[in-house]
Order: C-alpha cells, then sequence, then structure tokens
C-alpha cells in the first residue's frame, strides 16, 4: 500500500503528511510502509485519510504494528469493529478512536518546540484538563457504538471489546504521560503542579488527589473514575499512548542521524526514577512498544487478561482480585516522553 504518493491536492494534505515527504525522512517512511504490511484498507479510504486528516489513520497503522510484534492473529473478514484479534486462541475486540481539538482551538500540529514555548507548558493542569475533555468525548462514544451497534455482531458477543485511544487534542498532547487517562478512567490524578510549586512538601513525589469531575468551559462537568459507571461495563480495557508519533520512526531510523537528536524520558529501574536521554536515534532504544499503557476496568463484565499484552516495556494498569492490591506492572521500564528534532536542531536544554 502506497501512504505517500499524493492523491490529494497539495492545498488539502494535512501539514503532519507534508512534512514527512522531505527527503532525509526517507527510512522513515520505509519503517511505516513496514509497519503497515498485512493491514487491509477494507473501506478504501485510509490512504486519503492519511494525507487528508493524519492522525486517526496513522494510529490504526501503529495499532496493527504493534498487534503484529504481539503475534496477535487478525481476522480481515468484518467491515467494523477495526480489530478482530486472537492471541493463542484467546479472542478480544480492539475498536481505534483519537482524541481531536475542539472546534475553534489549536490543532496538535499547530505547534513550536522553542525553549520558551516549553517552559510555558511546565505547568500541566490546564494541558491534562483539556486532556480528559478529548479523551471522555472518544471513549465514551465508542462505549456508546458499542452499547448501539457493535453489541448486536454475533463475532463480537462474549469477547472483550477494548478501546484504544491515542491524544492527539492539542499541542503538546505528547508531554501528559498517564495524567489524564487515568483521571479520567479511575478519578486518580497525579498533581504535578503541586509538586512543582511546593516540592518540599511532597518528598515522595507528585500527590495524587481525586478531582471527581473536571469542567467545561461551558460550566458544564466532565465526570472522572467512569470506570466505575454502569455504562462503561462493556469496555474490558482503554489502550494508550501519548507518544505514538511520527517522532517513533524517527527514533527508531537509524540512518538519519546526522539531521536527527532524540530527547525523552525514561522511567528507569529500581524504583522508577525519570531519566533524560539525549542524543541521536541510535542511542535511544526506543522500540515499536515503548510508551504503550493498558488501563483494565474492574468492573468489565468481560475482562481482559494481563496476559494478552503482558510485556516488560508495557504498562498494565489492574486490579488484582486475589491480593486486593493494585498491580502496575511495566513501569519501572517505560517511555514517558519524546521530543525529535530534525535537521541539525539542538534539543532545548532541560531547566
Amino acid at each position: 500500500m502506497d501512504f505517500f504518493t499524493p492523491v490529494v491536492e497539495e492545498a488539502k494534505q494535512n501539514k503532519n503528511f507534508k512534512s514527512v515527504l522531505a527527503g532525509f525522512r526517507a527510512a522513515e517512511r520505509e519503517l511505516f510502509t513496514e509497519w503497515a504490511k498485512g493491514f487491509e484498507d477494507r473501506d478504501g479510504k485510509i490512504v486519503k485519510e492519511f494525507q487528508t486528516t493524519f492522525n486517526s489513520s496513522f494510529w490504526e497503522v501503529y495499532l496493527h504494528a504493534c498487534f503484529r510484534e504481539y503475534g496477535f492473529s487478525q481476522d480481515w473478514k468484518n467491515a467494523t469493529p477495526d480489530f478482530c484479534l486472537s492471541s493463542n486462541g484467546y479472542e478480544f475486540i480492539v475498536e481505534a478512536t483519537t482524541g481531536n481539538a475542539a472546534q475553534g482551538k489549536p490543532n496538535e500540529w499547530d505547534k513550536t518546540y522553542s525553549p520558551e514555548e516549553l517552559k510555558s507548558v511546565r505547568r500541566f493542569r490546564d494541558l491534562n484538563k483539556e486532556a480528559v475533555i478529548r479523551l471522555s468525548n472518544a471513549i465514551v462514544g465508542k462505549a456508546r457504538r458499542y452499547d448501539e451497534f457493535y453489541k448486536t455482531l454475533s463475532y463480537v458477543q462474549g469477547k472483550p471489546f477494548v478501546i484504544a485511544v491515542a491524544p492527539y487534542e492539542q499541542p503538546h498532547f505528547n508531554l501528559q504521560y498517564d495524567r489524564p487517562i487515568r483521571a479520567l478512567l479511575y478519578d486518580y490524578y497525579v498533581d504535578e503542579d503541586a509538586y512543582l510549586d511546593n516540592p518540599a512538601l511532597y518528598p515522595n513525589g507528585p500527590p495524587a488527589i481525586n478531582l471527581g469531575y473536571v469542567e467545561k468551559e461551558n460550566g458544564s462537568e466532565v465526570p472522572l473514575g467512569i470506570f466505575d459507571s454502569s455504562e462503561m461495563i462493556d469496555v474490558s480495557a482503554v489502550v494508550f499512548s501519548c507518544v505514538a508519533t511520527w517522532g517513533k520512526l524517527s527514533a527508531m531510523s537509524t540512518n538519519n542521524e546526522t539531521v536527527t537528536q532524540v530527547m525523552s524520558l525514561w522511567a528507569t529501574p529500581p524504583l522508577g526514577v525519570p531519566e533524560e536521554r539525549v542524543g541521536p536515534p541510535s542511542e535511544c532504544g526506543e522500540t515499536i512498544l515503548d510508551g504503550l499503557q493498558v488501563f483494565h476496568n474492574p468492573n468489565a463484565k468481560f475482562p481482559l487478561s494481563p496476559e494478552v499484552f503482558r510485556n516488560d516495556r508495557v504498562v498494565q494498569h489492574y486490579f488484582d482480585e486475589n491480593s486486593g492490591e493494585w498491580i502496575y506492572e511495566g513501569r519501572l521500564n517505560s517511555l514517558h516522553y519524546r521530543q525529535v528534532y530534525a535537521r541539525g536542531k539542538r534539543p532545548p536544554k532541560n531547566s
């Protein structure tokens, strides 16, 4: 499948699509084409959508490549949902969606990366609040779609239903790690702003608080902890990544190192203390699964087995009924954040 020969006029091409056509990105395009091998375009629209809207198509291809990495089998014969998968005979459904910019607000590609701008987003509450609102729209919309349609399909019934969501809702969305999604699903918000304002008060790191809801600009409330709602029992888990961007291809491609530098933040054993890595792609060590997170619904009608996505570098959040404790697999090796600087630009100092 040829994603990169334009099929729409330049005026209709997405800014992200235009940027990946740069000559020095040839290896990245080759890797993306490899990711897409075996992907079946059942509605005949993915190339056009990739060139005009970009993110949702990119996310589907990325998920497809991750599922291949896991060795899942995909049944393509049905037009919907997006992925009908099996892992060693264990069958489950994955529906992909994205958080997108609200009408009238900046798109994620309307961004710059000057040191001054990066400093301006060192307070995260507004960014996280916007992410919660847009992620809620995406996830709740897919849960309703399941209730209204997917559950009537014989090949879906009785199987775990997973929503895979990526947050492309605003500039700097890649800074959010798991803060908004954990708040939305579990009402567990890690308040980094409180820590940054008074680090001496929190020697063990940022405090976790229950917000209950966040408020939209029009005054309406978006509830948090939606996995406690009976309306979400059909959602077995949410798969999430805020680093599933073209930058992952840059970080995994090594023949353009003269123009590419990667700055990333990783949790490191034994305590998961964040560590910054700066250098060419060959030194960053990123893989396709890095940054992937799975949030299990403790109240799901059809729970998803943690075995399905188990990997040392994939974070999973789930409640262990045997121990009565929450388990957080993979957090000690996880990728928190990544930014790529191309054309020889030096990354700003992290101060």
